[in-house]
């Protein structure tokens, strides 16, 4: 079944109320890899509960409509052979610890990079706060399906990626995954078997399961706050960037930066393999 762009464009999502927890704060910030060093107070403040805050980058894993390319088996999707392309996130204010929110999430985009070479489904989720209605975070997010171009639909053209600074870095971050890092993402709300299943990753053409993508792209955000931010989570207004290549769940994230004023330009890349595996980012900072 291939993808039916006016179904698919009009497809509804039901509004997600998502009521979390300070656990699941922290959760979400130890899915990331905060905590590495237990006694790192700018770390600490988002893994124990004694004044916790919740990392900015949760903020992609609040309100979120679930696997639906897989629950909708009449989307037209191949959900084994997705892969997260792009990530953007604008945030409007500080997540609380805990809390209630809105999701709602609505396709803005359907590109068809032809035949062969599959085809981006783009959709943007707001998050509004449930007690008085204060927007959170705008999330836009980019679905590279890779067995379904050739759909037809209207020509649209995808997002040009953010241009790298052609000079050397400024400064570098490393930050080490954990072996079971995509283990405890999934938690987070994540459940596509790819980052889990082993058989599943083979399917897709993985030789084991794979990092989440938003994993790795908290990773990122932990390296600009820590280089530039002082940990400060109010300190990230913005963070957008396009995923390159897979990382697997041990390997070390080198997070490579320029700074121009209020915006950092970076890229990241796995020391064992040197592998870009995020491009083209631009965050905004305070």
């Amino acid at each position: 079944m291939a993808i039916d762009y006016d179904r698919l464009m009009a497809k509804p999502f039901p509004e997600r109320r998502h009521s979390y927890t300070k656990r699941d704060s922290i959760l979400y910030a130890l899915g990331i890899g905060l905590g590495g060093d237990p006694v790192d107070e700018g770390e600490l403040q988002f893994v124990y509960e004694a004044g916790l805050k919740a990392f900015p980058t949760m903020a992609v894993v609040l309100g979120y409509p679930g696997f639906w390319m897989r629950d909708d088996p009449d989307c037209g999707i191949d959900w084994v052979r997705v892969v997260h392309g792009e990530q953007r996130l604008t945030m409007h204010g500080e997540i609380p610890a805990e809390g209630t929110v809105i999701g709602r999430t609505r396709i803005t985009h359907l590109v068809d990079k032809g035949k062969d070479r599959g085809a981006l489904v783009i959709q943007q989720r707001t998050v509004t706060d449930a007690a008085d209605g204060r927007l959170i975070a705008t999330i836009d997010h980019t679905t590279f399906c890779r067995a379904d171009g050739g759909f037809g639909g209207p020509k649209v053209e995808a997002p040009v990626p953010h241009r790298l600074p052609d000079s050397d870095p400024d400064c570098h971050c490393d930050i080490a995954t954990l072996p079971q890092a995509a283990l405890i993402y999934r938690l987070s709300g994540d459940d596509n078997p790819l980052h889990s299943d082993p058989k599943v990753a083979r399917d897709a053409g993985f030789p084991r399961p794979i990092l989440h993508g938003l994993a790795t792209y908290g990773v990122a955000a932990h390296a600009v706050l820590k280089t530039f931010c002082d940990m400060d989570p109010a300190r990230l207004r913005s963070f957008d960037l396009r995923f390159s290549a897979p990382v697997y769940p041990g390997e070390t994230v080198r997070t490579e930066m320029w700074r121009q004023g209020d915006a950092v330009s970076f890229r990241a890349r796995v020391l064992e393999r040197d592998s870009v595996v995020l491009n083209n980012g631009r965050a905004t900072i305070g």
